[in-house]
């Protein structure tokens, strides 16, 4: 039975989401002309009370007309924006809180073009919602019109996915591997993998994380970027005496891997896998690659890709961190007719635009999967690709943060350090900085950034000169915009012979 603090917490909860799905539903039918019938996606995962909260939006939605198209089971995140592109939609909400602590749920809204919401749109919105918070008494006539959407677009995502291999079958049954859905929906999607890759049993499943559980029980944070979130797997790997663990967040978005070595386990980076599966498929474009093949990453992840890039000759291009802005990049330069294969952030966020517009933990693993099946091992080809384009190390931490007020307070003392920025960072000199929340860069002649401001955020970086051990470094600090956490981000470059082998 709920307590009476709990029962209310949960009464909240309930009352803002209808104020919310009554703001969305009221912005879509004033702003796209046909939301009534092109309706809306409505997905959720595992997570206390998501499948509560999807039917008390989807009930909101249809009270105003509009259309519901129906998973009626939980599925993975990307489905729904998949479901929004492959059926013209006009939004799509999906119910979680993807790797946030078990007490945690959420709302993530896609807009028409099968992006995570944006500025301007997110504000739009927000006045909407504060312009709809009289809860309404409403009743359906007769049953719910739902259209259930899952198997349909499960077929269709998966056909698409096939189409993303190219490693020759020969080789795929040679890829064993232990697989963890961190008590996540990874594993019925996951699943499917194997058998589109050719591959016979090589799939082992830490039972203790197989499960939907939305408690989860077996790690203190279900994130694989948390240190310890992975024992299991290694231990069900070591047993199995596999090489090869992969992993996905509960919503199965991001996407973990690692590989023993030499008789010690060895996480990749968001950055280490992102250059990896950038490589394959840079590989994989017929032809010559030109100015027109485009990857992007974000401000905060590796310089590799760029060091590449120019080496190479393709694009690349930056864009703020998180998949709201990186989706809409990738769609503008298809528009454009630029041909964008790839994009990745340092977060375990891995984007293919042939898919969909946001990350997806499912293809990623397909498309690491089917590269191992080439490489054989994925930190041995890591390591040739430093040897040809130069070792770059990232070194990464976080501070959890108790408030908003003392994230703030962080950022204005950095801020008081210099005025407009301060001459040096510990020894090293500094080259350049850049302010993304104030609006200031150094670098450009008005000094106002090339990168979109966002004060909504928290987000410096800095170039500092280099030292007797690497050729420079670029260090970024930002507040998270789904943790209550201080994330500090520093690359570094070093052209010289040595093994970038740490944990980054």
């Amino acid at each position: 039975m709920a307590s009476s603090d709990g029962l209310e917490r949960l009464v909240q909860e309930w009352l803002r989401l209808d104020e919310t799905s009554q703001g969305l539903a009221e912005y879509l039918l004033s702003t796209h002309p046909d939301a009534a019938r092109a309706g809306i996606v409505i997905g959720y995962d595992a997570r206390h009370n998501s499948r509560h909260y999807a039917e008390l939006a989807a009930t909101v939605f249809e009270s105003k007309g509009i259309q519901v198209w129906w998973y009626e089971e939980i599925v993975h995140t990307p489905l729904v924006p998949f479901a929004v592109k492959t059926l013209k939609a006009a939004a799509g909400v999906m119910v979680t809180a993807s790797h946030n602590p078990a007490q945690d749920n959420g709302y993530k809204v896609f807009g028409s073009n099968a992006c995570q919401i944006n500025s301007p749109e997110d504000s739009r919105i927000v006045m909407s919602i504060n312009e709809n918070l009289e809860p309404l008494i409403r009743s359906l006539p007769g049953e719910s019109k739902r259209i259930p959407i899952l198997q349909s677009t499960r077929n269709k995502y998966f056909s698409l996915l096939e189409k993303q291999i190219r490693s020759i079958e020969g080789g795929r049954s040679r890829v064993p591997f232990v697989y963890t859905p961190m008590h996540g929906v990874g594993l019925r999607y996951m699943s499917s993998i194997p058998a589109l890759l050719g591959m016979k049993g090589p799939m082992t499943i830490v039972a203790q994380q197989a499960e939907p559980d939305p408690d989860f029980p077996t790690v203190r944070y279900p994130n694989p970027e948390e240190n310890g979130a992975l024992d299991l797997a290694f231990a069900t790997a070591d047993e199995k005496n596999v090489t090869i663990v992969l992993a996905s967040d509960p919503d199965a978005d991001r996407f973990a891997a690692a590989e023993k070595v030499d008789n010690a386990w060895r996480q990749f980076t968001g950055d280490q896998v992102g250059i990896l599966l950038s490589y394959w498929l840079f590989s994989a474009v017929p032809g010559t690659v030109s100015s027109d093949d485009y990857f992007l990453t974000s401000a905060v992840s590796s310089q590799m890709l760029r060091h590449i890039a120019e080496t190479e000759g393709f694009s690349v291009r930056e864009t703020l961190t998180g998949f709201k802005w990186m989706g809409s990049v990738a769609k503008d330069l298809r528009e454009q007719g630029k041909r964008v294969h790839f994009c990745y952030e340092e977060a375990q966020g891995y984007m293919f635009p042939e898919v969909g517009y946001d990350k997806d933990g499912i293809t990623a693993a397909l498309v690491f999967l089917d590269a191992c099946a080439s490489w054989g091992s994925p930190w041995a080809k890591l390591q040739s690709l430093y040897e040809k384009y130069g070792y770059f190390q990232t070194m990464n931490t976080y501070w959890r943060s108790p408030s908003i007020e003392k994230t703030l307070m962080v950022f204005a003392s950095i801020r008081s350090i210099g005025k407009p920025f301060p001459e040096n960072v510990s020894s090293r000199k500094v080259l350049r900085w850049r302010d993304l929340t104030v609006g200031y860069d150094s670098s450009t002649k008005d000094n106002v950034p090339e990168l979109p401001i966002s004060t909504a955020g928290q987000m410096i970086t800095c170039w500092l000169d280099g030292s007797g051990s690497d050729d420079g470094v670029r260090f970024t600090i930002r507040a998270s915009g789904t943790e209550p956490k201080i994330k500090s981000k520093g690359p570094r470059h070093h052209m010289g012979d040595q093994n970038a082998n740490t944990g980054d």
